[in-house]
């Protein structure tokens, strides 16, 4: 189309420090010029959690209140995320989160910030970083919070709702990993209030398979 702009999306590859821990990483990101998304954000907000985590959690995108304090899961449905985790018994030093997307996607709407889902592009541009993640932190079980996390590791034909709370080995782009999805802790806010609580219960009966995963 005549006057159209082509966006940019070099991918994150050659701001990722090769071999880098988690400490290196998170150091290197604020650099990161992998797709147009930085440049509207407040900043990076890239991973939380212990290196040694044994449950590497993988979500979508930071939102508003995390694009603002720099930290994923610290919003609403981070809360939500923490109490279904205490519920299925899975402790905090288990814990590794992060984003498949680093910066956050969204429209402005006044003084509102609406959230966008990220584009596969943005996916593919940022996975280097993922799978940099997780080959440092090289956790026993990833759980894939929702479409989005899932597509960065299992492609665009994966269905969360298929296949929710399964244990699954697959090779991916962050190398052969056992992988459990579920759905994003948003989702249940999203939800009619009156189905709101089994919803809940739902996800953290997928967090209980996770918990067992690695009890042994």
């Amino acid at each position: 189309m005549a006057g159209r702009t082509e966006v940019e999306r070099p991918g994150a590859e050659q701001w990722v420090p090769e071999g880098g821990d988690v400490d290196a990483l998170r150091e290197a990101a604020p650099a990161c010029r992998g797709c147009e998304l930085w440049e509207p954000a407040t900043q990076v907000v890239f991973s939380a959690g212990s290196a040694g985590a044994r449950i590497a959690l993988v979500g979508e995108q930071p939102g508003d209140v995390e694009d603002r304090r720099g930290v994923p899961f610290v919003g609403p449905a981070g809360k939500l995320l923490r109490r279904a985790l205490d519920e299925a018994g899975i402790s905090d030093g288990d814990v590794y989160v992060t984003n498949a997307v680093k910066h956050f996607r969204f429209t402005e709407r006044g003084k509102r910030r609406i959230h966008r889902t990220p584009e596969m592009a943005h996916i593919t541009a940022c996975r280097p970083w993922l799978a940099a993640e997780l080959d440092a932190v090289d956790p026993e079980l990833v759980v894939l919070l929702g479409a989005t996390a899932a597509k960065a590791l299992l492609g665009g034909t994966f269905r969360v709702t298929q296949h929710r709370g399964e244990l699954m080995d697959r090779e991916t782009p962050a190398g052969t990993r056992r992988l459990m999805a579920t759905v994003h802790p948003s989702s249940v806010l999203r939800g009619p209030p009156e189905q709101r609580e089994e919803a809940f219960a739902a996800l953290v009966a997928d967090l209980r398979v996770a918990a067992g995963a690695i009890s042994g």
